[in-house]
């Protein structure tokens, strides 16, 4: 009888210790970084061994969290994303959060003037790198069935604040932006686009002129007005922030800073050169502001055909109805630009 009660006993106090070895393997603390939180970014299609390699550091037993992980089956389906792991953390909540909580972040789009600097930038937020974000605008397919061209597929980027997942590929990143833009064009900005004659990347490309001219948004719909009103009457716009593209793209060199547009300049073969071509230029020169593209499909009515910055108010402009009003007013700038050695 002592013997049987002896058995019993050693049999429930085994059973007691993997009960309480298999909860300590689940539920006890298993994360030794310092700090309060760590990021880990697991990639698409990562493996077993390459998770488990990525996330040891971070634990103090990797071989409990293998075990555990096993036992949920989640080495069977890894998901990809961005994860917020805390300190204290169980392998119990590690697993919860690997399955099911892919942090967002906040991607800001603020103007780049081209698309290879979107790429490259975006490329640092998301998974996707720049070689496919770009791959992915230039499709052939897309920009037929988008009635875009490369110089102009940067059109489709509205820049704001757009809420992403880290482990969004090129082309989720491309259709995202499209579907942005078509939200963004609404009846009410087509019907404005119609009022002016322009297609939605016509006026995104008129507003990245706006948005280089001006940094005053209150003067915005003022220097749309002038363009709109050379572009009625078949004037060239001779935007000198297009000739000052012109120039960075000729030299490779987009990082260069030009303060003053020299008559030589004008002169530069670009199909991006108002000086040069009739209308507007080939694609966009910036990605433009919200406000310069408002300020196009709500350009001020007047009858303002020229003007140059105004050396009283910096940033802003002097308007001219007629051109010997306005070589008058560009003399003082030119004498301003003088006084102060501004030559490039």
């Amino acid at each position: 009888m002592k013997s049987r009660w002896s058995l019993i006993f050693v049999v429930f106090t085994m059973v007691g210790l993997l009960l309480g070895t298999a909860y300590w393997l689940v539920f006890a603390s298993n994360t030794k970084f310092e700090n309060e939180y760590s990021l880990l970014f697991v990639e698409t299609e990562t493996s077993e061994e390459e998770l488990l390699a990525q996330i040891s550091p971070l634990l103090k037993s990797s071989a409990s969290f293998r075990w555990v992980a096993d036992q949920k089956k989640y080495l069977e389906n890894i998901k990809p994303g961005r994860f917020v792991l805390y300190q204290g953390m169980s392998n119990n909540d590690l697993i919860r959060v690997l399955r099911s909580e892919n942090k967002p972040i906040d991607l800001v789009i603020s103007p780049f003037e081209r698309i290879e600097e979107v790429a490259g930038y975006v490329s640092r937020v998301i998974e996707a790198d720049s070689t496919d974000i770009l791959e992915a605008f230039y499709d052939p397919d897309f920009l037929f069935q988008t009635k875009l061209r490369p110089e102009n597929v940067l059109s489709l980027i509205i820049p704001n604040t757009y809420e992403v997942y880290w482990n969004t590929s090129a082309v989720q990143y491309r259709n995202r932006m499209l579907k942005e833009n078509r939200d963004y064009w609404n009846e009410t900005r087509l019907a404005k686009a119609n009022e002016i004659k322009l297609s939605p990347s016509e006026v995104y490309t008129l507003a990245s002129i706006v948005s280089k001219e001006s940094v005053k948004v209150d003067e915005r719909p003022i220097v749309a007005g002038v363009y709109l009103n050379r572009l009625k009457k078949n004037m060239k716009l001779q935007a000198d922030p297009t000739v000052v593209y012109s120039i960075k793209q000729y030299t490779g060199n987009f990082d260069t800073i030009i303060r003053r547009v020299l008559y030589r300049d004008l002169r530069l073969e670009s199909p991006y050169n108002t000086y040069k071509v009739d209308g507007l230029p080939i694609g966009p020169i910036t990605m433009p502001e919200m406000s310069a593209i408002e300020a196009v499909l709500n350009a001020q009515e007047h009858s303002f055909l020229y003007f140059v910055a105004d050396v009283e108010r910096p940033g802003y402009h002097n308007f001219s109805k007629t051109l010997s009003e306005h070589n008058q007013k560009r003399r003082v700038y030119t004498q301003w630009l003088n006084n102060r050695n501004i030559r490039r």
